[in-house]
């Protein structure tokens, strides 16, 4: 981000939950303000337009733009002021130019009030909050938090079921988010209540559920029933954790199909909805958090700044005659980067990109190497579709 020439005072503000520190600098280095501001839109207020009115324009610089940041970039906007962003990461590495090894609030402010007078490249653009946006960012973050509770959650049952009846772990396990599965464990939640249910008994609970799989599903079950003849002990007591479990993960899981239909219907009425699905591979969730992470593209100048972003990009390592090479970056938009990597890995089934993911594969790729390699060619292919305006039209192929 290039600021502005007629910026008046640069104002870092180390945010927090209950209050903020704020570091004010003129463009000549000068401090004009270090002091705690409660996180009251009054209090804010009063500062930015003390500031406005005695240095004119107020670049106010947070380290946490969304959360415990959003009321005071919003109240800067409604203030007048111009707002930027400060990565955490990049202020770190910028902390450790300054002397002293102390970690307070004070200080990085001042940090951040100082990098973006000194080093106003280091600072990330902050568009007005666009409120689609802003809606699909927090249904898709429940989401999220959704998704690790699931995670969660079932982790804690196939552990469990482990510890007590590996052989029907193995066959429940991997089926675990199956609604079918869960009726099971609900009802019979420990091996010798299944075996006491019989055969029958359970094929009629399942069927409704699962009509294809319920007949070889309890034939598997009562196959690993069979291979442990011993009883782990406490195996009778830990059948209540296991039903609570298989509930619980049920209702998460019921929880997160209510709010794919919520993220579903923000993205349609996006007017860039259309171009996102439009690519193979990018479904509701998947274009819901790009859309969230890179709006309309435009804050990134070229595909290569986008895939850099998302962490995409190799990154080029040499050193002498001995360390030559490209290698991963571990750097970027975590979440972005998952979402390409998904999305790469959706659209298998999609020939171009299956043949180019073979086609890296046997260059002697490994699976994730090659997803990596397809999901940042598609990244250019995002990019121009999102610089356009235009919906995904596949390649054309080449006359031999």
């Amino acid at each position: 981000m290039d600021t502005p020439e007629h910026i008046g005072v640069y104002l870092g503000l180390d945010v927090g939950k209950g209050d903020h520190h704020a570091h004010a600098l003129t463009p000549a280095g000068k401090k004009v303000l270090d002091t705690r501001l409660p996180n009251s839109e009054p209090k804010l207020r009063r500062i930015l337009d003390k500031l406005t009115a005695e240095h004119g324009t107020v670049l106010v610089v947070v380290d946490q733009p969304a959360s415990i940041g959003a009321l005071p970039l919003t109240v800067a906007r409604a203030a007048g002021c111009a707002v930027a962003y400060l990565p955490g990461l990049t202020m770190r590495r910028i902390a450790d130019l300054y002397p002293g090894e102390a970690k307070t609030d004070a200080r990085d402010a001042a940090v951040i009030a100082d990098a973006a007078r000194a080093m106003p490249r280091t600072l990330r653009d902050l568009a007005p909050d666009d409120e689609a946006i802003a809606a699909l960012s927090m249904v898709a973050g429940h989401d999220d938090d959704l998704a690790a509770d699931a995670t969660r959650t079932r982790n804690r049952l196939r552990g469990l079921l482990t510890q007590l009846h590996p052989a029907l772990e193995r066959v429940l396990g991997p089926r675990a988010d199956h609604p079918a599965v869960l009726t099971l464990l609900e009802r019979y939640p420990s091996p010798e209540r299944i075996r006491r249910a019989g055969r029958s008994r359970l094929v009629e609970l399942l069927r409704p559920q699962a009509p294809r799989m319920a007949h070889r599903l309890v034939e598997d079950v009562f196959a690993a029933l069979e291979e442990q003849t011993v009883t782990v002990a406490g195996t009778e007591a830990a059948a209540t954790v296991v039903a609570n479990l298989a509930r619980s993960l049920r209702t998460t899981l019921q929880q997160r199909d209510r709010v794919a239909s919520e993220i579903e219907e923000l993205l349609e009425a996006h007017p860039l909805s259309g171009v996102l699905t439009s690519m193979p591979g990018i479904g509701a969730r998947t274009g819901a958090r790009i859309l969230i992470e890179v709006g309309d593209g435009s804050a990134f100048a070229t595909a290569g700044h986008l895939a850099s972003y998302a962490g995409l990009a190799p990154a080029t390592r040499a050193s002498g005659s001995s360390i030559r090479g490209e290698h991963p970056s571990r750097r970027g938009n975590k979440q972005l980067k998952r979402a390409l990597f998904l999305a790469a890995f959706a659209s298998l089934s999609h020939p171009p990109s299956r043949a180019y993911y073979d086609r890296k594969t046997s260059q002697g790729k490994h699976h994730n190497q090659a997803l990596l390699c397809l999901a940042r060619r598609r990244c250019d292919v995002l990019f121009a579709m999102l610089r356009d305006g235009t919906f995904y039209q596949p390649p054309v192929a080449q006359a031999a």
